[in-house]
């Protein structure tokens, strides 16, 4: 068998994975949601080591070319958005990005409420994720988000944010499927916060395969000596030097 080519019954056992994967649920209840949340507050990211396993990620990555499963398609360049592509999931999602989606929201409810509070924006979030799924689609944004990004050499996506209607939820996820170093060389997950009247303030996130951050989508509370102030949150990834890179990324609001 040639290198990088996939056993015979590799696409059926990517569809079961895709089908469901034993106790993602409660992987992420587990985890320390003390010191996850303490890194949002200062940080505005958290990493989570190993959270998908390594065919957990190959699941995902090799079903990048099935049509089905994804409701567009976006190729990076012809919208100035860097080089590369992605494409949304549709709904019904598949079983694992729908129990990344589900898991992940009540725990980061906390986070988000608070980070609304310290902000003086009126807007709370309900404790299920079903309950603002339908908020968002009463107010017109039906379409899924969750997507999957693929990137080549040379490939990078520019600084950006994940704004789809008027409602947002602050915090994403993404996670990274293919192993650096082997897969791909380069292609940094990036971010920068620009503060009031301050230089943007640059951040790299050291991804292995099947690791996750939690990220402010759009803005997040600082401390400062008058109280909470806003700073804006960007995020990209830098240039690819060789190889093949996968992410999914998890947002939590739908899209007009």
């Amino acid at each position: 068998m040639k290198a990088g080519t996939k056993p015979a019954d590799a696409t059926e056992r990517d569809v079961r994975c895709l089908a469901g994967s034993a106790g993602i649920g409660n992987r992420i209840d587990t985890l320390d949601w003390t010191r996850i949340a303490t890194d949002l507050d200062e940080q505005g990211n958290a990493l989570i080591p190993g959270l998908l396993s390594p065919g957990e990620c190959d699941a995902l990555a090799g079903q990048y070319d099935n049509d089905h499963l994804y409701r567009s398609r976006v190729v990076m360049a012809r919208h100035g958005f860097g080089r590369g592509e992605y494409k949304y999931f549709r709904y019904p999602l598949p079983n694992i990005v729908q129990q990344l989606r589900a898991a992940f929201y009540p725990q980061l409810v906390p986070v988000a409420n608070r980070w609304h509070q310290a902000l003086n924006i009126d807007v709370r979030f309900p404790d299920r994720h079903e309950a603002f799924i339908d908020r968002c689609h009463h107010a017109g944004q039906v379409r899924p988000t969750p997507l999957i990004l693929k990137y080549g050499a040379g490939d990078y996506n520019c600084l950006y944010q994940d704004l789809y209607g008027e409602h947002v939820f602050p915090l994403q996820v993404a996670i990274l499927l293919s192993q650096p170093e082997h897969d791909f060389t380069g292609g940094e997950f990036v971010l920068t916060e620009q503060r009031p009247r301050m230089q943007s303030r640059p951040m790299v996130v050291p991804l292995q395969q099947g690791d996750a951050v939690i990220f402010a989508v759009h803005h997040r509370p600082v401390k400062g000596t008058r109280g909470a102030y806003r700073v804006n949150m960007r995020h990209g990834v830098s240039r690819l030097r060789s190889g093949h890179r996968h992410t999914v990324g998890v947002i939590f609001h739908d899209a007009t």
